[in-house]
């Protein structure tokens, strides 16, 4: 009887002990949370997280912000719920919440809402409005357009801001064809403010597109929205400065190997990582440098460090630094794109992605693993030795891309935002979008229209990537607008001389003259077919459309009356044949990465250019500029 009683004390004692357990009375022991919290954050054995010498702050996923609010476990269901207060919209797609059906009887036509009288606009947003406004895709007629875009400023939505536009939300749904946001587009740089800085617009975008920097891969709708670069207010709007990489230099290396110069956040968000860098800072090599100088309070704010890293982040030059380093450190400051990204594609300094979570601009169309690398937060100890890494070869192809793609697509506000028109056009247009090879290679996808061809080995920008030898011969175009009245005329002779080149394969005669087509019998007779076409709009411009009847790739455009022998038409062709390689034979060893503009290939076995004379060695270079404006 008693060893009953023991038995039920004991067992009871046991059930009151798990019991507590399970309810939190009692804490584990440390070994066992240990375990616990390393199974669900998905820790295994055999895969342990790489050991930091030295003690790094805790490491905070780049969703979260720095506040006690965030830094609490809060379940998928919650996350789901704050991301979609930001967008409502969050599903949608261009199969669901687009419309077709206005851009198929008029084509991709962009309308701008008219500006409402005293409603603040900043010159940035400015600038996006006059291009759309200069553009190809431009119609002042919203019944004919398939995408819209408003003339409210949307590009800072951070309150503290003095660009802030007040009540938008009101503004907005007060819009006659806003539609719930259905076929327009919303231009935004800047959103949410601190100290937790969310991608919260602060009003109902709706149905409606984002053009958006620093957007998040958790927000971004792909094949929807469109990740654009976080550009300063001193962007220009046309045009843009070039590259910084005048030549290709072997090896590629420069005084520096990685570099960084910016601000170090005190509070809010976005400090764990740079607050780190002076770990991986040794002032030889390898300079990341921070500074606490910013703000109006910043000195309530200081740290132990404050004062010896304002002291070192003096003593650089930043432009200096950009200019003599191989890479440059990207990482993310209070929202995920930094100023910093197209400083380094400029200046040919491979950019360090170090901004978990970023969309990276223009990702839907842009390979960026060809131009920059692309880091982790949590490893940036590892950064400096993963940089040292990568061979020369590798170093040049990178560096090169970089000129490219800043030159074709972000060296202005302009081209920023033709890219963003010209992806939206691909999908709707999704027929005749252009390839990844188009985008990815000069001359880029804004100068290689697909509405003339979708084959490839139409564009000579692309036969060396494919393999293609162009056409060897060339078709004569003659800008014609006077009658016809004499057999003596300088038109007659210079198709009669044309004609006998053996590397004409036909001439097309442009007849933009206010009298009628002259008889089939006044043309003299040739060995090569001649194809009189008639001009609609009679304007000179007009020998410059691809007209189908043109089938080589290289053309010759002249003037009725110029004075041109067989021989000199001989010799512009075979100076064509003699253009060069731009860029030096690569080594045995290795494949050069492909040069900033990929040469012709030679129409003519190249050993046949040495018994070229100088003046026609020297003219390839302006016959094959011929050959790429005359291309259909």
């Amino acid at each position: 009887m008693q060893a009953k009683k023991r038995y039920l004390i004991l067992l009871s004692a046991g059930a009151c002990l798990v019991l507590l357990f399970y309810l939190g009375g009692v804490p584990l022991p440390a070994a066992s949370r240990s375990r616990h919290d390393r199974s669900r954050n998905g820790y295994r054995p055999d895969q342990p997280w790489p050991h930091f010498s030295d003690p790094l702050h805790p490491f905070l996923p780049w969703d979260q912000a720095d506040t006690e609010e965030y830094n609490l476990h809060i379940s998928p269901t919650q996350k789901r719920d704050v991301n979609t207060s930001v967008y409502k919209g969050k599903r949608c797609r261009m199969d669901s919440c687009f419309d077709f059906s206005q851009c198929q009887k008029n084509g991709f036509k962009v309308y701008v809402y008219p500006q409402q009288k005293g409603e603040k606009i900043s010159e940035s947003y400015q600038n996006i409005l006059s291009t759309i406004e200069g553009s190809r895709f431009y119609t002042s007629d919203p019944g004919q357009a398939c995408l819209f875009v408003l003339s409210l400023d949307t590009l800072d939505r951070d309150q503290l801001s003095p660009q802030y536009v007040h009540n938008l939300k009101t503004k907005v749904q007060n819009l006659p064809l806003w539609n719930d946001g259905r076929n327009h587009l919303i231009f935004n740089l800047y959103s949410g403010t601190w100290p937790d800085y969310t991608e919260d617009l602060g009003f109902d975008i709706g149905q409606a597109m984002l053009a958006k920097a620093s957007i998040s891969t958790e927000n971004f709708r792909p094949r929807f929205d469109v990740s654009i670069p976080l550009f300063s207010k001193d962007h220009p709007r046309t045009g843009g400065d070039r590259g910084y990489l005048k030549y290709n230099s072997i090896p590629p290396f420069r005084k520096y190997v990685l570099v960084f110069k910016g601000k170090r956040y005190l509070t809010g968000i976005g400090s764990d990582t740079r607050n780190a860098l002076y770990h991986v800072h040794n002032a030889e090599d390898v300079v990341l440098l921070t500074t606490c100088k910013h703000g109006k309070d910043w000195q309530k704010h200081k740290d132990a460090r404050c004062d010896k890293d304002n002291a070192e982040y003096d003593k650089y030059d930043y432009k200096e630094m950009l200019h003599n380093s191989t890479f440059c450190l990207v990482p993310r400051g209070r929202r995920l794109g930094s100023f910093r990204f197209l400083e380094a594609l400029q200046a040919a300094c491979v950019p360090v992605m170090l901004s978990n979570g970023w969309e990276l601009p223009f990702s839907e169309i842009i390979d960026w693993n060809t131009a920059a690398v692309i880091g982790d937060e949590r490893l940036l100890l590892q950064i400096p030795t993963t940089v040292r890494s990568i061979h020369q070869d590798k170093i040049l192809s990178l560096r090169q891309q970089t000129q490219f793609l800043w030159e074709a697509y972000f060296s202005s506000v302009e081209k920023i935002v033709l890219t963003t028109l010209e992806i939206i056009q691909d999908r709707v247009l999704e027929h005749g979008s252009r390839s990844s090879l188009m985008w990815n290679s000069h001359p880029g996808g804004l100068f290689a229209l697909p509405q003339y061809s979708g084959y490839l080995g139409d564009f000579p920008f692309y036969y060396a990537t494919l393999g293609i030898k162009p056409y060897s011969k060339f078709t004569a175009v003659i800008h014609a607008v006077s009658p016809l009245v004499s057999q003596s005329q300088p038109i007659l002779k210079l198709l009669a001389a044309v004609a006998k080149s053996q590397y004409c394969a036909q001439i097309i005669v442009l007849w933009n003259c206010d009298k009628p087509l002259p008889a089939k019998h006044r043309w003299p007779a040739t060995s090569v077919p001649v194809i009189v076409i008639e001009g609609e709009n009679k304007v000179m411009s007009s020998r410059f459309l691809p007209y189908e009847t043109i089938v080589t790739d290289a053309v010759l455009s002249l003037d009725e009356d110029t004075v041109l022998s067989t021989t000199e038409v001989q010799r512009a062709h075979s100076a064509r044949s003699c253009a060069v390689p731009l860029l030096p034979s690569p080594p045995a060893r290795l494949p050069l990465p492909p040069p900033l503009i990929p040469p012709l290939p030679p129409a003519r076995p190249p050993g046949d250019c040495t018994s070229c004379p100088a003046f026609m060695r020297s003219a390839g270079s302006a016959w094959r500029a011929s050959v790429v404006l005359g291309t259909r």
